[in-house]
């Protein structure tokens, strides 16, 4: 990891960083987001979406919107760190900003030819976000960072795929667009986890610890999560998903063992984490049940999304943005261990309570959006100042 020399600030400090903007956007849109969904589903009200249905416009938006904005503020500024290179700040990285905010806009607006001026602004964000990344780490040659743009690049085709779908231009389009996007953003999190997770823990425990990983594991692991990816797109659910589910859920927890140290469970920044990564290691598990016992593919789904997905993303947030601003992750704000509660509780409610009870399965869905609704609301809220305000420290950033 390169150090780049920090001085004295310049600019609006909230546009300092990637992470600043991405992150408090992302924040807050995953409570309005949800609540726009929770208004829909509990058909309290119909929202005027530019020619999309309800649940295209959900799986999008939470793939495309929340998720992508948590990934540009998370690699804006861990690419800078990588490769010493500065990224966006300032003006490009407002327009960068702008372009994914206007998506998310558009996509409101009833009329469904506003389809085309969101898919525009959408896909001008995605690219520009590669470039932005892209151009450090080819200037600094660091090819240990390919598999991250090419990850970047297939998120923009996938983008690409979902609105010739919704355009009426490829039949599958918002099926493969949207399940792409998904095990792109879970492919991303299981090789940023094996970067980054081990690192946290042994340095984060307050005791010395050594964690057990393995080369064999990680190339296995990539390979098969490559052809579970393919074979759930082209034969969705079938045995061979299954069977593939099957075998990274054994590397997966085979992994997540080796990872465990009982100083996780007084970290609430350790802990948000390693059970995000036992929510996938679950949804793989759920994944396999759908061809053996006949199990809602929604369940797995869920387990990969709002378990998996919601809480790894809301705790790299709380770390990075404490981290980032010269805070002291070691004593986050004590609002982040009910903000990864309420988050476990939706995902257990979301994905656990309809395998007990199905015939309140509207109820459980409804409960589980009001807990994530309520989570982001506040980590929101608390974590406006630190990112719009300067460094504590008196540095750049």
């Amino acid at each position: 990891m390169l150090q780049i020399k920090e001085n004295k600030p310049r600019g609006v400090a909230w546009l300092r960083l990637g992470f600043r903007p991405f992150f408090l956007a992302a924040m807050a849109f995953g409570a309005i987001a949800m609540l726009a969904w929770l208004v829909v589903f509990g058909d309290y009200s119909e929202l005027p979406l530019a020619g999309l249905t309800d649940m295209a416009w959900h799986g999008h938006e939470m793939i495309y919107g929340y998720s992508m904005a948590v990934i540009a503020g998370f690699l804006l500024t861990a690419v800078r760190n990588w490769t010493g290179v500065a990224t966006l700040r300032g003006m490009p990285l407002l327009l960068l900003f702008l372009s994914w905010l206007a998506a998310r806009l558009i996509l409101t607006l009833g009329d469904a030819a506003w389809l085309y001026y969101a898919a525009a602004f959408d896909l001008l964000f995605n690219t520009g976000f590669l470039v932005a990344i892209a151009i450090p780490v080819l200037r600094t040659r660091g090819w240990a960072q390919t598999p991250i743009l090419l990850k970047a690049a297939l998120m923009a085709g996938s983008n690409l795929l979902f609105y010739l779908g919704a355009g009426g231009v490829m039949a599958s389009g918002i099926t493969i667009g949207l399940f792409s996007g998904l095990y792109l953003i879970l492919a991303l999190i299981l090789m940023l986890s094996r970067r980054v997770l081990p690192f946290f823990i042994e340095r984060g425990v307050g005791y010395p610890v050594q964690l057990t990983n393995r080369k064999w594991l990680d190339i296995s692991s990539v390979v098969l999560f490559v052809v579970f990816w393919l074979a759930d797109i082209f034969r969705p659910d079938s045995l061979p998903v299954s069977l593939l589910a099957i075998a990274l859920l054994g590397l997966h927890a085979m992994r997540w063992v080796g990872w465990h140290t009982p100083g996780i469970w007084k970290k609430p920044l350790l802990w948000s984490l390693y059970l995000a990564y036992g929510s996938i290691i679950v949804g793989f598990a759920l994944k396999a049940a759908v061809y053996f016992l006949n199990l809602s593919p929604y369940l797995a789904l869920h387990a990969f999304s709002v378990g998996g997905i919601g809480l790894m993303t809301a705790g790299m947030m709380a770390r990075v943005a404490l981290g980032h601003t010269g805070r002291d992750i070691m004593h986050p704000p004590s609002v982040v261990t009910p903000v990864f509660l309420l988050l476990v509780a939706a995902a257990l409610v979301r994905v656990a309570l309809p395998m007990i009870d199905v015939g309140h399965y509207r109820l459980w869905v409804v409960v589980s959006q009001s807990l994530w609704i309520v989570a982001f609301s506040v980590l929101a809220l608390r974590y406006l100042p630190i990112l719009i305000q300067s460094r504590i420290d008196g540095q750049d950033g």
